[in-house]
């Protein structure tokens, strides 16, 4: 007697095709995920590159502002206006002449002058070199390589010196509040640095 023939088992069609589908699904993500990794790295490293050029622009401009409270020989303009910093060239809300440009009174109360002054305001703010003659590079555009989209600008501010910087042993001299702000490759791109100044003895 013969026995009954079993069908055999067929493997299933298709499953090869959902496994391959599953891993070329995995990889597209893991490339999706590294190019996006890259893309941030990327943008990251152009953000650090731009802050860091208008560091250095704030750097010069904070340079540029001190060579101009301590009055270049060749700086005629300012002549006489750092002598006395309660006379008429430092005003509130910062001087807007041609030899008080940028020079401002120091404000009793409420917030300090640097931090209500719209620092692009050249009639408000000093240029770079403006004082001093001297010139720096800036302007949009690669053509001349990766530069500053303006030239810094400062203020003077006129403080007090009864409490800060004060040495006893010596005549009082004038103590000022230099702020300066320096742009990266776009106006957004902004760096303000400050320092307290007090003029070289001649």
């Amino acid at each position: 007697m013969s026995r009954p023939r079993i069908p055999a088992r067929r493997a299933p069609r298709g499953l090869s095709l959902v496994v391959v589908l599953q891993l070329l699904l995995a990889v597209s993500i893991l490339g999706l995920a590294s190019a996006e990794l890259a893309l941030m790295g990327e943008r990251g490293a152009r953000s650090t590159r731009d802050m860091q050029l208008a560091l250095q622009a704030a750097e010069a401009g904070l340079a540029d502002a001190i060579r101009d409270v301590d009055g270049p020989a060749d700086a005629v303009a300012r002549a006489g206006a750092f002598d006395d910093p309660r006379g008429d060239a430092f005003v509130e809300g910062c001087g807007t002449g041609p030899r008080n440009r940028g020079l401002c009174r120091q404000k009793r109360i409420g917030k300090p002058v640097w931090q209500e002054i719209d620092f692009t305001d050249s009639s408000r703010t000093a240029g770079f070199g403006e004082f001093t003659g001297r010139t720096f590079a800036s302007g949009a555009g690669m053509a001349r390589g990766l530069r500053p989209v303006l030239a810094p600008r400062y203020i003077v501010e006129a403080v007090d010196d009864r409490e800060l910087l004060s040495d006893l042993s010596l005549p009082s001299l004038p103590v000022y509040r230099i702020t300066a702000m320096g742009f990266g490759p776009r106006r957004d791109i902004q760096v303000v640095l400050q320092t307290l100044y007090r003029r070289r003895r001649t």
